[in-house]
């Protein structure tokens, strides 16, 4: 075994690493680039070596630096993790030959799985299916029904050229098979100036699922069930979950002896996953081969019982698999939320900055029926005070539940996901939420259009709609008579003026435009317990528990004799007097007043806010990398006016309206924060 590896990777996957290597009692080195000298993963190292600028170019995927901080530090072995060089066959090849072992596939697997092509073809050769298809120019329509009747009705008839949803056809039968190749002709003549159409199998609602397998230097391969990771927004895993809701065990045999096939057919050793479209019919089609460990490996780990990393280590240092297909379990449900740097009410934009707050829910594991552990995990890379730099991805964390069913797990990530502080930069955390309440995702009902057909127009705050909207009214009123019980045991208070608990209060819910709500509260003492009360909201009453700490976020306790988890704040938005409540996703700013406060309230004017329009303003912080406007410039809507570079993302952003450009304020170049104006408009 060895001695010493280094981990080529920051955040999350390389703190992964850490955790197992130093459970196998293996010494660790990490490399860093200036944005990460403080970083989580070089701490958690036994050594440490600086590689670089802040850009990944510059650091991370510099590979001879990497090979030199293993020689200066004598690592015997390098680990990829994810992204960077992980899935670089020179890279391999290079740490082979300069004798350090690679945790990972051999070079000449990940060439062979990184060519889609070359890839496909290796599939079709191990009898692995394959999406079919005529990927020749096809002459006639009569010819393109014949295709399609072999193929397999749907077909998809597309342009070579085709985009834009321009020349592209979806065809149940010969009828629409025949009228379809001709419309796509016409149409990518007319737009593209190139008629050449092909036809492959139409997928009906493809679902994304992916078989984990782990091979080693002796021949042996076996799968390690499935994961389904069909949640997705542009491409980009959302939730992942194993096993999968929809296939069967039939299906679920079936795609992993063909991932083992695939696998074989390479000479693969280590962990790979092999990705897989699956229609609603359960038919399965190869998609690629990522040689590498997957971001959302924790859940098959937590269904299998398996240390993965600990199995990639001990493959590279040459040892057997230790259990053959027979013992792979597959024990309750595991669901994983990553945790981005993003704002979804703001279309997604990345989030940039220091962590104020970083709170995750405790990673709590409990015994299960059958005896095995379940509960919640979180991997990440970050920690309270930390930087979120702009240099890299936007994953924070991730969070995994594993539950002895998918409802379980369901309710599971639900309270996690309550639990989980984040302050300082914005999080998609309330996004996750509303993925989970999702009636079509409780049901597992999904597929890889879910995201696009149910948040096609971005995500509100009405996306989340509460199943008990009073009780965050209870909740605000709960906690502000908290806060009063001690104010009024502050001593030197003037006799006859001193604060007052109170029992009826007002509880506003502030909303845009001046427009609040009000709503009577009563709240009292609850069997003369500390922490507790009754709360009365309209014809609601609610018994709440709880001994959560003044000024603390997080608020656990029981309501009516249920649990529960939320996150109260005093003065977190642009009022220093507000409570904000936030639970299953939903958030609400309010006031607790007594009754004449708030009738005093509803005497205030609204103060309406500036009009911002004739400014440019940073929608993210980022790094300005061009200015495309000059001062005196005519400009009209949708032309071009800068470009902010944040989280490997480029980020163009377009007039609204026809003006000329006055001042300039930022320079290509700057950082910018949140809101900070670029340009203004005279």
């Amino acid at each position: 075994m060895f001695k010493k590896i280094l981990i080529a990777n920051r955040g999350e996957i390389a703190c992964r690493v850490i955790q197992t290597a130093k459970k196998m009692g293996i010494l660790t080195v990490a490399v860093y680039s200036d944005a990460d000298k403080e970083a989580r993963h070089v701490e958690l190292a036994d050594e440490a070596v600086h590689i670089g600028a802040a850009p990944s170019r510059e650091s991370y995927l510099q590979a001879d630096r990497i090979i030199a901080a293993c020689k200066k530090t004598g690592a015997e072995a390098v680990h990829p993790g994810y992204g960077f060089l992980s899935e670089n066959e020179a890279f391999a090849r290079k740490v082979e030959e300069e004798g350090i072992a690679f945790i990972g596939p051999k070079h000449y697997s990940i060439a062979a799985m990184g060519d889609k092509i070359a890839s496909k073809k290796l599939a079709n050769e191990a009898q692995v299916n394959t999406i079919p298809g005529w990927n020749d120019a096809i002459e006639t329509a009569e010819r393109a029904v014949e295709i399609a009747k072999d193929i397999g009705y749907p077909v998809m008839i597309k342009a070579s050229a085709g985009g834009g949803g321009k020349g592209l056809r979806v065809a149940f039968n010969d009828k629409e098979a025949f009228e379809g190749f001709t419309s796509c002709r016409n149409e990518a003549r007319n737009s593209f100036g190139d008629d050449r159409v092909f036809i492959e199998k139409f997928v009906e609602e493809p679902r994304h699922i992916e078989i984990q397998v782990l091979g080693d230097s002796h021949g042996n391969v076996i799968y390690l069930n499935e994961r389904e990771c069909s949640i997705q927004r542009r491409h980009q895993k959302v939730i992942e979950e194993a096993p999968s809701p929809f296939i069967t065990d039939a299906t679920r045999k079936a795609m992993g002896e063909q991932a083992v096939a695939l696998a074989k057919a390479v000479k693969y050793q280590s962990a790979g996953t092999v990705e897989f479209v699956v229609g609603k019919d359960q038919s399965f089609y190869f998609l690629e081969m990522n040689t590498r460990l997957q971001v959302e490996h924790p859940v098959t780990e937590c269904i299998t019982g398996l240390d993965l990393v600990e199995l990639m280590i001990r493959v590279a240092a040459g040892e057997k698999l230790p259990l053959a297909q027979a013992d792979v379990k597959r024990d309750g449900w595991a669901i994983e939320c990553r945790i981005n740097a993003e704002d979804p009410f703001r279309n997604f934009l990345p989030s940039t900055g220091r962590l104020v707050k970083f709170q995750p829910p405790a990673e709590s594991m409990f015994a299960s029926d059958t005896g095995h552990l379940h509960g919640v995990r979180v991997d990440t890379g970050v920690y309270d005070g930390g930087e979120i730099p702009m240099y890299y991805d936007s994953m924070i964390a991730k969070l995994i539940v594993h539950g002895k069913d998918r409802n379980e797990a369901i309710a599971l990530m639900r309270e996690a996901l309550n639990g989980f502080v984040i302050r300082g930069i914005s999080s998609n955390i309330p996004f996750q939420a509303a993925l989970l309440a999702h009636p079509k995702f409780v049901a597992g009902d999904f597929n890889t259009g879910f995201i696009a057909e149910h948040y096609g127009k971005g995500f509100h705050a009405e996306d989340v709609p509460h199943a008990d909207p009073a009780f965050l009214v209870a909740l605000a009123a709960f906690v502000n008579r908290r806060y009063r019980a001690r104010a009024s045991g502050i001593s030197g208070q003037l006799a006859g003026h001193g604060v007052k608990v109170g029992e009826q209060f007002v509880v506003v819910e502030l909303g845009p435009e001046g427009k609040h709500v009000h709503h009577a509260v009563s709240v009292s003492d609850f069997q003369g317990k500390t922490g507790a009360s009754a709360v009365t909201v309209g014809d609601k009453r609610y018994q709440i528990e709880s001994d959560f700490a003044l000024g603390a976020v997080r608020v656990q306790g029981t309501a009516n004799g249920k649990p529960f988890t939320a996150q109260v704040e005093r003065g977190a938005g642009k009022n220093p007097l507000a409570l904000r409540v936030s639970h299953d996703g939903t958030q609400i700013e309010t006031m607790v007043l007594s009754p004449l406060g708030a009738r005093l309230l509803e005497l205030m004017p609204y103060k309406a806010p500036p009009d911002l329009s004739k400014f440019l303003m940073s929608p993210m912080p980022g790094l300005l990398v061009e200015v495309s406007v000059q001062p005196g410039q005519q400009v009209q809507a949708g032309e071009k006016l800068a470009v902010i570079e944040a989280m490997k993302m480029e980020n163009v952003l377009f007039a609204t309206q026809d003006g000329v450009v006055g001042k300039i304020s930022a320079a290509k170049g700057e950082s910018l924060a949140v809101d900070q104006i670029i340009l203004e408009f005279n």
